[in-house]
């Protein structure tokens, strides 16, 4: 018998589903990781003699999957969470959020509210975010520091902040935060256009620029609402989607957050010209924004990934909700009961977004050679029992509360529900701090 490997980690699980093959359960498997790395997956019953691990999990009511991509969010916007709600989104940004963050937002709110958020998302499963936020650097500093995976968005938008004077101070501060943190393994970065209403045509032209020359995704809000289309229309004399196509924007470097309003024309343009979808049922729900298409989105071909948004719309940065509410929603729009099944919704939720960051060769799935971005799920809740099919218990009955591990780069930073490196008291802390001054 030959002698056996000396690995970091070795987890044994009842289940994994590794994302690829689609529609994969390996029962009564283990992964072996080895550095970052996973370097196996095997039956159980081989995986002792064929490695010897320093650290070694049995997880005999778990499911291993991969960990969560949130394909957008606004990780600062925690702190503004509760704060304006059941309001109409322009109502909504313009009398509360907007004047909110121009008292409030500094590179000191951005970095708390961002710890606090990639503390939620770790400890419900999301092992990386896409985000669009302003002083996108003090995001980097607190993904890093918690150890999460994350896309910094580039953000832009014509007026000014306390972030920046205009687009092209809000480029050049984008690009030199890239600069200075693109060698960091954790970080992706994006070019981040708030939305078509907000940005104007020779800034997209600027925009369309820089993607092309640093290979850059393009992240942007896009027909989330009605009244976003009725302005365009007005003001532009075509729909949002129409003017970034005549702007050269569609391309599969484009990531089309909401598109909520979307006809099958302009479902099969993006579709034909390899788009992403960030779908965020929850927000839309919340803001009344309307039902995204989903199911037709997929029907031609769209690959569409699923965000929380921002916990000042949602309120809450949870993957799992938003999956289930992705499914249960695509069925009732199509009235096709089998539209996104409970595999579908996983791919949405991991797979699909890290392909829409052009991640999916690294992490979005099990598969060795990949780095170790995963999560252990306890299906053995009152909740998720009797266990038939563990996809469908995933999406349709388990609870982030349920995520007992998690792994990124391959190490560990929840373990068994606790944080390894995060201390969630002064976390605590500093969210009341920051709530006494809002309110005041």
């Amino acid at each position: 018998m030959p002698t056996p490997t000396v690995i970091d980690t070795l987890i044994s699980a009842r289940w994994i589903i590794p994302i690829e093959p689609v529609n994969t359960v390996l029962h009564d498997h283990s992964i072996a990781i080895d550095g970052e790395r996973i370097v196996a997956i095997l039956p159980t019953s081989e995986a002792r003699q064929h490695f010897i691990a320093d650290n070694y999990h049995q997880l005999t009511d778990h499911v291993l999957m991969p960990g969560l991509v949130n394909l957008h969010t606004h990780a600062a916007m925690t702190l503004l969470r509760g704060y304006a709600d059941d309001l109409p989104l322009m109502e909504w940004l313009k009398g509360h959020i907007w004047p909110a963050e121009a008292r409030h937002v500094s590179t000191e709110f951005v970095r708390d509210g961002a710890r606090l958020a990639c503390a939620e998302m770790l400890k419900g499963g999301t092992t990386c975010f896409n985000d669009m936020y302003f002083f996108p650097e003090a995001v980097a500093e607190a993904a890093v520091d918690t150890g999460i995976r994350a896309a910094m968005g580039m953000v832009v938008i014509e007026f000014p902040t306390a972030y920046a004077t205009d687009p092209d101070d809000y480029l050049a501060k984008g690009c030199a935060m890239r600069d200075r943190w693109q060698h960091e393994p954790l970080l992706n970065f994006t070019l981040a256009p708030h939305a078509p209403y907000t940005v104007s045509d020779d800034t997209f032209a600027k925009i369309n620029i820089l993607s092309n020359q640093l290979d850059l995704p393009i992240h942007i809000h896009l027909h989330e609402t009605t009244d976003e289309i009725t302005q365009s229309l007005t003001q532009y004399k075509q729909r949002p989607l129409a003017r970034l196509h005549d702007l050269g924007l569609t391309s599969p470097g484009l990531i089309a957050v909401h598109a909520v309003h979307m006809n099958t024309e302009e479902i099969a343009l993006l579709a034909q010209h390899g788009c992403h979808i960030a779908h965020c049922p929850a927000s839309n729900l919340k803001l009344a924004s309307g039902f995204t298409p989903v199911a037709t989105m997929a029907e031609y071909g769209l690959n569409i990934g699923i965000g929380t948004d921002g916990a000042a719309s949602n309120n809450k940065l949870d993957m799992f909700s938003e999956m289930r509410l992705a499914a249960l929603l695509a069925k009732g729009v199509a009235q096709d009961a089998s539209a996104i099944p409970a595999h579908q919704a996983l791919q949405m939720a991991t797979i699909n977004g890290a392909r829409a960051l052009a991640l999916d060769e690294k992490i979005g799935s099990l598969i060795p050679g990949k780095y170790a971005d995963l999560i252990a799920v306890d299906l053995a809740q009152i909740n998720t029992l009797p266990t038939f099919d563990p996809a469908s218990a995933l999406v349709y009955s388990a609870g982030r509360d349920q995520v007992s591990h998690v792994w990124i780069n391959g190490k560990l930073l929840i373990d068994n529900h606790q944080y390894t490196q995060l201390d969630e008291r002064t976390l605590k802390m500093t969210a009341r701090v920051w709530q006494n001054r809002i309110t005041a």
